[in-house]
């Protein structure tokens, strides 16, 4: 799939994954944390804002429809651990985190769009373990865009999706876009991921 969209200020989008293929993937990550989890009950996904909560909230509804057990959900802000702000930037915008649930004993599964560097993972799991102590934590991403600068690995990949650092993987998802799909952006990433 090699369509071109119009992307604003930034000339033409290349989609990578359109709206069915991104369902099938979504699909396919649900069945591995099934297949990989023992203990569906003590299992919760957390994830990553922004767009880590909407793919955690579709994961957990495909979860429940295959296994008939309803999993924990939450949601972290990782705003306060984030270590690529710079020295003289304006204090972090903080969006609720949301773990109403026992992390004690709990796999917990953190959910985010994009992979990049590894340190928006970093932020996650610290923020994670200041409100708790999960049994273990799983990381699954949508797109893998590679260029890690932390010893980072997912345990469930939706797509592995190369890029240069001078492309830009953008997920937009019908929650906060209107639209399913995942497009290459010729775009330098922002900070972090």
């Amino acid at each position: 799939m090699s369509t071109h969209v119009p992307q604003a200020g930034s000339g033409a989008a290349k989609i990578l994954l359109d709206g069915e293929a991104l369902a099938r993937t979504l699909s396919r990550i649900a069945h591995e944390i099934i297949e990989r989890n023992d203990d569906l009950d003590t299992l919760a996904l957390v994830g990553i804002r922004t767009r880590g909560v909407p793919i955690a909230e579709r994961l957990a509804e495909l979860i429940e429809e295959r296994s008939g057990t309803e999993v924990a959900l939450g949601a972290v802000d990782i705003s306060f651990h984030r270590d690529d702000r710079a020295p003289d930037a304006a204090g972090p915008v903080v969006t609720a985190t949301d773990l109403d649930f026992d992390l004690g004993g709990a796999t917990c599964v953190l959910v985010d769009d994009v992979l990049y560097t590894g340190r928006t993972i970093r932020a996650a799991i610290e923020t994670l373990f200041a409100a708790g102590r999960p049994a273990r934590v799983q990381l699954a991403v949508l797109a893998d865009r590679g260029h890690r600068e932390l010893p980072i690995r997912p345990d469930y990949v939706g797509k592995n999706l190369p890029t240069s650092r001078s492309e830009r993987i953008q997920v937009q998802l019908v929650e906060t876009d209107g639209i399913d799909r995942i497009v290459l952006v010729d775009a330098p990433e922002e900070a972090g991921s």
